[in-house]
């Protein structure tokens, strides 16, 4: 008895598997209809929408006819949506399944874009954080992805967008810096603080920070006491930036005196409860 119990059991819990795959395969929508519904989707701007019918269709007809153009808008959908980093994913896959697409010029571009604005657009637009202030990691990232696409599609449509930004990623780079040795400064850590001005020359000399760097690097000498080295920096302001405010008459220096910080323990504390 318990084993023709234990049969029907078995045969009844078949059935219903298969009855469930035949209605999941049921449910499948022909490849065209899945594209068709992600084209009407990201034309009226519901990128969601989208999204879920071309993550579909690869899932169903990943060697489909729709497979290239499919993953190609996945990586447009996922950047309209503001998921920047499932769009540079999106980016990554496309280039290692097609490396040799003639949209791969397009895919490079998308994935520097998107770690661009994953620092830059949404820290600045929505949280009003300064984008110097941040881990310059994506910044990196992008630069990256921009230098590839210059070096590979020299001629390509988006060559000189993807230009402009490598050059608002080296400026911001070089602010960082800058932003860096001021804190430097600040704690009267003034090797440090000149090594990072001296790398904001060495590195980014055409960026608007240049002019601040030599400026900084002369203070910072003075500081050291070493004279030389200070006169060499300041040579080298007066020679690029003769009209600079770091000069009064007769182009004499005047730098600012690095006043050192209060470190004592009362104006620790005292500055803690401000701050709170």
């Amino acid at each position: 008895m318990r084993s023709g119990f234990r049969c029907v059991l078995v045969a009844a819990t078949f059935l219903l598997g298969a009855c469930a795959s035949t209605q999941e395969e049921a449910d499948v929508l022909p490849e065209e209809a899945y594209y068709e519904e992600a084209r009407k989707a990201m034309n009226s701007g519901n990128f969601n929408r989208a999204e879920t019918n071309l993550d579909q269709l690869e899932t169903y007809y990943p060697f489909g006819r729709y497979a290239e153009q499919a993953q190609l808008d996945l990586i447009y959908a996922r950047y309209q949506n503001l998921d920047l980093e499932g769009a540079r994913s999106a980016a990554d896959r496309f280039l290692r399944l097609n490396p040799q697409s003639e949209y791969a010029d397009y895919a490079l571009y998308m994935r520097g874009l998107a770690s661009y604005n994953l620092d830059v657009g949404l820290a600045t637009r929505y949280l009003g954080v300064d984008p110097t202030d941040r881990d310059p990691g994506e910044q990196r990232r992008a630069f990256q992805d921009f230098s590839e696409l210059l070096n590979r599609y020299p001629d390509s449509d988006y060559a000189p967008d993807a230009r402009q930004r490598m050059i608002a990623i080296r400026n911001r780079l070089a602010e960082l810096e800058l932003h860096a040795a001021r804190y430097y400064i600040r704690r009267q850590a003034y090797l440090a603080a000149n090594n990072r001005a001296r790398y904001v020359v060495e590195n980014y000399p055409e960026s608007p920070s240049t002019e601040e760097a030599l400026i900084l690097m002369a203070e910072t000498y003075q500081a050291l006491k070493l004279d030389d080295a200070a006169s060499d920096a300041i040579r080298l302001l007066a020679v690029n930036y003769p009209e600079s405010e770091a000069f009064g008459r007769n182009m004499t220096f005047q730098g600012r005196d690095l006043t050192p910080e209060n470190r004592s323990l009362l104006n620790v504390v005292t500055f803690g409860l401000l701050g709170n």
